[in-house]
């Protein structure tokens, strides 16, 4: 059973292996995404606030009630996503869409292209040792560009690069080649930040505390700028030492209670919903 209420959705996409399953474990808190599946022929599956069996619907709309356990047993082909169910407190406030990886080359694109419009922005998950590939770019030019000032390319696994001036340089080049198609270009260590617990400094140092907040920031902005300040020669935001943000991520139209709530680990965040009015607007039903 889901809420009424309609919320931003967001996608996570990347190429395999690129850390998009781990980031919705730990947002959500659960186990629940795919990355216990080890077939990577997966339909997008949606994560929406709630209880009960996960729902399979398909591309002619029908939908069929499927017990977890036999999440691999859905078809690709025909099969548009797999709704599933969790009480997590970041849920309350918006909706996750993890997307199959885009490089499989026995996978056709339109498994994740006929998901993506229902998309308010986009997590592009990409490995810091090889970041922001040609094919990763390639796919993102099928993107409509209207979701670039909500979306944020993440750069994942970034404790794999050990030198300080690597990472500067990594950020500084991935900024310069992709900083107009993105909200922030952030680094983030997932592993470091699932194994944090509660050591505030790990969790801080594995950048997931940036991230997080800069995310909530965006997901509860019903007006989004397109104001892009270039970086400084070590790939920040002007003034900064830190991630390049395209655009200031504390936006007027952010509750206050919102952004105090990044101070909390995702598996037990306790974001304070906004009043109606200052919540992002219906556009469009969802299913």
């Amino acid at each position: 059973m889901e809420t009424d209420a309609v919320k931003p959705v967001f996608a996570l996409m990347g190429e395999f292996s690129a850390g998009k399953s781990t980031l919705a474990n730990l947002l959500l808190g659960s186990g629940l995404s795919r990355v216990k599946v080890t077939a990577t022929q997966m339909p997008p599956v949606w994560f929406k606030y709630g209880s009960g069996n996960p729902v399979v619907v398909t591309t002619e709309g029908q939908e069929t009630e499927i017990d977890l356990a036999d999440l691999e047993t859905v078809p690709v082909d025909t099969t548009a996503y797999i709704r599933v169910y969790v009480e997590s407190d970041l849920l309350e406030i918006l909706e996750l869409i993890d997307m199959p990886g885009n490089s499989d080359p026995n996978m056709s694109a339109d498994v994740w292209r006929r998901s993506l419009h229902h998309a308010d922005g986009v997590i592009w998950c990409t490995h810091a040792n090889q970041a922001w590939r040609q094919s990763e770019a390639a796919a993102w030019e099928d993107v409509d560009n209207k979701l670039y000032a909500r979306s944020i390319l993440l750069l994942t696994r970034f404790d794999k690069i050990r030198e300080e001036k690597d990472r500067r340089r990594l950020v500084k080049r991935v900024a310069a080649e992709a900083a107009d198609q993105f909200r922030a270009v952030l680094p983030i260590s997932l592993l470091q930040a699932s194994e944090a617990g509660e050591d505030r400094e790990a969790w801080e140092a594995s950048g997931a505390e940036e991230f997080l907040r800069v995310f909530l920031d965006i997901a509860m902005d019903p007006v989004t700028t397109t104001s892009h300040p270039q970086p400084n020669e070590h790939g920040a935001a002007p003034g900064t030492d830190g991630p390049l943000l395209l655009d200031s991520p504390i936006a007027e139209g952010v509750p206050q209670d919102a952004r105090d709530a990044t101070s909390v680990i995702p598996r037990r965040v306790a974001v304070k919903k906004a009043a109606p009015s200052e919540r992002p607007p219906a556009e469009r039903p969802r299913s």
